[in-house]
């Protein structure tokens, strides 16, 4: 199946039962099989008038009970940015797909980019953290988009799957676990001062209520205290819920961690890559290995919160790591970020809407390894 197929049959292996959006490429796909797909499991397909309305729409059926998505590229996931802060201030759980193309505003509609990445972290105004996760693949766009609505629901917040066109238009072999069982939904215990933004001590909330189920709930985007009353006249308060909407998931990235290492024992020259360039990378790396190079690869699946510990440990055994990416240059920032001067970090972009080849990386690592050995 498609990658953009196996994102749907994901979300509804997960539970998912309501999808809002609105048609653009290369993410129509999505819409079209939800579309086919929801009647058959006694779901809601919506297509709405625009982005703004279809992340709204998503945002309101979370909160009446249902596990929600909606999907688009980046001109889309734009306008949707103002529903995207809100729903981290409301703590909804849901799920945005961006099958990103090349940009800046309509840019390169049939091809693939991967320059959305910080729009996914900084898009919306104000402090608020999300989790965005990277498939490489059709099977990775299956096992992260299941895994998505998990971590929506457990963290209360908006977990973005960052496909691209190659993945999305790619069709490959899915393995379907048999017995997969939907995603929990938790329902907070229902007393009479039931208040439903009272924190636990990590920050999270305990479940998701839903309207008709007896709970007194208040939703609104300004930020407000634990009952959900406007709170912007208690300063105090206001810095409170701000923190802990960025602490729930600062103070928990360790756990949300997601790499997949290869050959990175004794690597001189490291490949830091996440999404479709993590394929050519792989076989960059090991034909550099054929060569006698020690080369390693790193996929990052879960970018944001971008994992830290991991990379800074990694960095202390090679002497150059190199970052191939989709755009002029973006998550190099963070490896040179959390290096910290351990070691070199090389940006390898590639704009214009075109994959890195295998040997394109292999000439990098070919170069590093000769200027390293002078």
């Amino acid at each position: 199946m498609q990658g953009n197929e196996a994102i749907v049959e994901a979300a509804i292996a997960a539970g998912c039962r309501f999808f809002a959006g609105y048609p653009i490429t290369p993410a129509s796909e999505i819409a079209e099989a939800m579309a086919q797909r929801m009647p058959q499991v006694n779901g809601v397909f919506l297509q709405m008038e625009d982005e703004i309305a279809s992340i709204c729409a998503t945002i309101g059926a979370s909160f009446g009970g249902m596990k929600a998505c909606t999907a688009s590229s980046g001109p889309g996931i734009s306008l949707k940015q103002e529903g995207v802060g809100y729903a981290a201030v409301v703590e909804a759980p849901i799920v945005i797909i961006n099958v990103m193309r090349g940009g800046p505003s309509t840019g390169m509609p049939t091809a693939p980019g991967q320059q959305d990445i910080y729009q996914a972290k900084y898009g919306s105004h104000g402090d608020y953290e999300i989790i965005a996760l990277m498939p490489s693949s059709c099977q990775e766009a299956f096992d992260l988009s299941y895994k998505a609505f998990a971590l929506a629901e457990k963290y209360r917040v908006p977990v973005y799957i960052l496909s691209d066109e190659i993945v999305g238009h790619t069709r490959e072999r899915v393995k379907i676990p048999t017995g997969l069982k939907p995603v929990e939904r938790k329902e907070p215990p229902l007393k009479e001062n039931y208040k439903p933004y009272e924190a636990g001590p990590d920050g999270l909330l305990n479940g998701m209520p839903a309207f008709n189920k007896g709970y007194k709930i208040l939703i609104d985007g300004q930020l407000h205290d634990e009952e959900g009353n406007r709170a912007a006249h208690l300063p105090e308060v206001c810095a409170g819920l701000t923190e802990r909407i960025c602490k729930k998931i600062t103070d928990h990235a360790n756990q949300l961690v997601d790499i997949e290492d290869s050959f990175t024992d004794d690597a001189d020259i490291l490949v830091v890559s996440f999404g479709s360039p993590s394929r050519p990378a792989l076989s960059a790396v090991k034909e550099a290995r054929k060569k006698g190079i020690k080369a390693g690869c790193v996929k990052i699946r879960t970018i944001w919160p971008f994992p830290d510990n991991v990379i800074a440990d990694l960095a202390l055994k090679p002497h150059t790591i190199i970052v191939p990416e989709l755009n002029i240059g973006r998550m190099v920032n963070e490896v040179k970020r959390v290096v910290a001067g351990k070691c070199e970090v090389v940006s390898l972009p590639k704009l214009g809407g075109l994959l890195h080849t295998p040997s394109e990386i292999l000439a990098e690592i070919e170069r590093r390894s000769k200027v390293c050995t002078r």
